[in-house]
């Protein structure tokens, strides 16, 4: 499933998708507390990624928090992150600016080298 934004224009409404990449990578989840702290972590698997947002599984059990920084491992870069739903453990995320498509490039090729 696309990651799909609306935009209105004059009535034209234009629809803007972006490619979904499988990643089943690990990744953190760092919650954001008072004054922009980040004390309380919870480990997740980021499933799919694209450049405007990102799939986790996450145990059904663990509250999410409606925006948090999401930690790609072996990736120093925190992502601002916001989740637009969930259903069971799976949890679809929009990032707060779009990725930029060498960083992604990057995430992708360090998943890749680590399968082989």
């Amino acid at each position: 499933m696309a990651f799909q934004t609306h935009l209105n224009d004059d009535n034209n409404e234009q629809e803007k998708s972006y490619r979904d990449f499988s990643l089943d990578r690990p990744g953190k989840i760092i919650f954001v507390g008072h004054h922009l702290s980040t004390g309380t972590q919870v480990r997740c698997l980021i499933r799919t990624i694209n450049l405007a947002g990102a799939v986790l599984e996450v145990s059904p059990t663990i509250e999410v928090p409606n925006h948090f920084f999401l930690e790609i491992l072996g990736i120093r870069d925190e992502i601002g992150s916001t989740v637009v739903k969930r259903e069971g453990e799976l949890v679809t995320i929009s990032f707060n600016m779009l990725i930029n498509a060498e960083f992604l490039h990057h995430v992708l090729r360090l998943s890749f080298e680590a399968d082989v």
